[in-house]
């Protein structure tokens, strides 16, 4: 007997751990680890996966397996242990693990269709029988009929034909619909011979189809003759000429002109931090690589130099770039040098782009996946790299479960694929760079720029002082001219402001009430676009009110700066200035973030105004000065990595200044100008920086002295989320040793968000074993409140949030 050993799509913890399903004889040749079926369970059939086989079962009555959803396994073997892994590093559910690795249309409802790729008489009888001459008819029909599921594999092995999902929607597999002979081409010839001259469309057809004698678009058909489909129709139905509907992918890059370019000259520098990576890809090595470069220093060029490498191997490479910094430019880099080799994988994409981006890497049509967090779980079987630019960016880290942090899986498979992991970034994370310096990893420097330009000069203005002269504005004067030399000079202006929304709150300067989001714990934010207050946590909106809601006051304010604020500000003070804003409200539609950054690329704008998605990637030869408005924004968030996500916002959005011939300049405006993450950023002194925020951490027992576990517990009841607390961290207490520190439970920063009250405990610990036991226990004692819903209990390992 086999047995297939199933994961149950149903993500709760009675549920988490495999299930026996017997294989019948009928589908033993198609049920094979990392393929879908449909099994019963309980009184209902839900969807599983497949995660290996078996011979027996503890289980003395098995039931079946049902039928199998893929030909083909969309899990490789790597790929399901990676998801055990998962499972067990971040503790959350199998079937969570295995999700975060598909494209969102695998989580639909679906319907299965087949497609017919050849011609009938390559068919055997009852496989006629059932397709009938279609060329796609839906699956159900081949499950009623006698067509066994091993002769299904077999004709699609053969590739002869193959089995496509289509959601309910509709909208995964894109068709275009052609026009072509369906008899010899003496055939048709005769045929128009023999047409009455009243007929002079449908002769006009078949005069292009016998001089064509090939499959050609309906539509091109159609404007080509200047005709409309009754014609074609009419010799379709005559079965001289058929209708078939051919796949294309649909392509997110289509209108794209990318010109191929070439690998580049590498400078000393470079050749020397290549050859240990192009050695470990010669010997199928697995290292961490830190590659530490200033910006605009050529790391990219190594990356694809690199890649160029693993593709003479015949082997295949992933690519990791922030979402924000996932540019068109950044895309192009790629394309220009791969061509047709490389997928992209991100956020902007439509779901059927992304599916179809998805299944090019599983067919092997391509072999350079560029993308945000989740490319990492591309489904090839023979990488040769993987490289994860801006590594310090806390977009790597997943906020929803699982939460995996795409560096730690990116290590797990260069071991088990024996290849090079390169971390690349100016401003590493302490944690990398302290590896890297203890030889964890192996540190690659790069500290000047590839053209030998300097380093842009970064001018530190104190708005207190400003204050103290009397100028009230959002721009200090030296900002205001420099900002105008460069409208005079033609060149063009970065200003990156650290906040979003039009206002940061609003306020009754009467009494001081400020507008509170009903379900949580936070100030609403102003949007002036629509003249409404938005609770950036649940979505919530108000109208903006006249008057104080407490006191009557008709004295109601803004108060905070957001890019629209900043814009109007903009505007009145450079009345002839051309500025494009981006931030999350002008970036919102699809294909909004290229437009703007083209236009800004073809200086059809002076000036560039945006939140920290202009900071990254950016490469703009006309750009000379990078102006920051409120650097401080982030030191003062409950965030022990303030200082250090300071220091990385301000070097990165400093290089975006003078990157080619034009010398570039930053002004930095805070309130805090000697605090040492903004003093050391504008000497770009980062091992300074280092050494001082080390010897903090180390005083205060945080990462990299310490792992960090961030235990969040939720109810909407306040006491009781308070007593759950304390019994957790009673548990906890009692399970850890002197070696880790506890702190907590307290309330979290937010302490209501979407009317659930919210506590935290952390721990702070060297080893992750008794860690691990101490929270399975935690989860163990609550599992039926929390299957119940009423008590939520999250686990971060490595938190970068902490609200």
């Amino acid at each position: 007997m086999r047995i297939a050993n199933v994961v149950i799509d149903v993500a709760a913890s009675s549920i988490d751990s495999l299930f026996d399903y017997e294989i019948p004889s009928s589908l033993e040749d198609v049920v094979k680890p990392g393929v879908r079926v449909i099994v019963p369970f309980g009184p209902r059939k839900v969807m599983g996966f497949v995660v290996s086989l078996s011979d027996q079962s503890e289980i003395s009555k098995l039931r079946e397996v049902e039928s199998v959803l893929d030909y083909t396994p969309i899990f490789t073997e790597e790929l399901i242990h990676l998801s055990k892994w998962m499972q067990e590093t971040t503790l959350c559910f199998r079937i969570s693990a295995m999700q975060a690795m598909l494209p969102a249309v695998f989580k639909a409802t679906y319907e299965k269709e087949v497609w017919m790729l050849a011609e009938d008489e390559e068919f055997p009888e009852e496989w006629k029988n059932v397709s009938q001459g279609r060329e796609v008819f839906p699956f159900q029909e081949v499950e009623e009929s006698s067509v066994s599921p091993h002769q299904v594999t077999k004709l699609v092995q053969e590739e002869l034909i193959d089995i496509k999902y289509n959601v309910q929607r509709k909208d995964q597999v894109k068709t275009v619909t052609y026009v072509e002979p369906a008899v010899e081409e003496y055939v048709l010839q005769e045929h128009l011979e023999q047409l009455s001259g009243n007929a002079r469309k449908q002769r006009e057809v078949l005069a292009f189809m016998t001089e064509h004698y090939e499959a050609v678009e309906l539509k091109k058909l159609q404007n080509e003759l200047n005709i409309t489909k009754s014609p074609i129709q009419k010799l379709v139905s005559e079965k001289l000429l058929r209708f078939t509907k051919k796949e294309i992918y649909r392509d997110p890059f289509k209108n794209h002109v990318i010109e191929q370019s070439y690998p580049l000259n590498l400078t000393k520098k470079q050749q020397t931090v290549i050859e240990p990576i192009i050695q470990n890809i010669n010997n199928n090595q697995h290292e961490m690589f830190l590659l530490h470069g200033v910006t605009g220093s050529g790391k990219t060029e190594i990356y694809l130099q690199s890649i160029q490498r693993v593709l003479e191997k015949g082997q295949e490479a992933i690519v990791l770039v922030p979402e924000i910094s996932l540019t068109p430019q950044m895309v192009h880099r790629f394309k220009s040098r791969f061509g047709d080799e490389v997928a992209v994988l991100h956020s902007g994409l439509s779901k059927g782009e992304k599916y179809d981006e998805w299944r090019k890497i599983h067919r092997n049509e391509v072999r350079v996946v560029v993308g945000a967090r989740s490319a990492i779980f591309a489904p090839f079987e023979n990488l040769g790299i993987i490289i994860i630019d801006e590594e310090h960016e806390n977009t790597y880290k997943q906020e929803d479960y699982p939460k995996y942090h795409a560096r730690d899986v990116a290590k797990f498979r260069g071991t088990y694929h024996k290849c090079p992991v390169v971390l690349g970034s100016a401003t590493p994370t302490l944690e990398t760079y302290a590896r890297a310096l203890k030889g964890v990893y192996h540190l690659l420097s790069l500290d000047e720029r590839i053209n030998e330009q300097e380093l842009p000069s970064i001018d530190v203005v104190d708005m207190r002082l400003e204050l103290q002269k009397g100028n009230r504005t959002m721009f200090s004067d030296l900002l205001v001219e420099k900002i105008q030399e460069r409208l005079e000079r033609k060149e063009q202006i970065v200003l990156l402001l650290n906040r979003r929304g039009y206002s940061s709150f609003v306020m009754c300067r009467e009494c001081g009430e400020t507008i509170h989001c009903d379900n949580c714990d936070i100030s609403m934010t102003y949007h002036q676009k629509k003249n409404q207050l938005k609770c950036h946590y649940c979505n919530d909106v108000k109208p903006m009110p006249q008057r104080c809601p407490k006191c009557e006051s008709d004295a109601i304010r803004f108060f905070g700066t957001g890019t629209q604020k900043v814009e109007e500000a903009l505007l009145q003070q450079f009345e002839q200035a051309r500025v494009i804003r981006m931030d999350v409200d002008t970036t919102s539609r699809k294909g909004s973030h290229e437009k703007l950054l083209n236009e800004f690329g073809r200086g059809e704008a002076d000036i560039l105004l945006g939140t920290q998605m202009i900071a990254k990637g950016l490469d703009f030869e006309n750009v000379t000065l990078v102006g920051v408005i409120a650097a401080d924004a982030i030191l003062h968030l409950p965030d022990f990595r303030a200082s250090e996500k300071t220091f990385q916002l301000l070097t990165q959005v400093s290089g975006r200044a003078g990157r080619h011939e034009l010398p570039g300049e930053v002004v930095v405006q805070s309130y805090t100008p000697d605090h040492y993450s903004i003093e050391l950023a504008s000497q770009y002194d980062f091992e300074s920086f280092f050494k001082k925020e080390m010897q903090l951490r180390k005083r205060f027992s945080y990462p990299p002295y310490y792992f960090l576990a961030l235990i969040n517990i939720s109810h909407d009841n306040h006491v009781q989320v308070v007593e759950t607390a304390q019994e957790i961290a009673g548990i906890l207490a009692e399970k850890l040793s002197q070696e880790s520190l506890l702190m907590g439970p307290t309330p979290s920063p937010m302490l209501r968000i979407k009317n659930r009250y919210r506590y935290q405990c952390m721990i702070k610990y060297k080893r992750r074993e008794e860690v691990d036991q101490a929270l399975r226990e935690v989860l163990e004692k609550f599992k039926k409140e929390i299957n119940q819903n009423k008590i939520q209990i999250t686990i971060d390992f490595e938190p970068y949030h902490f609200m």
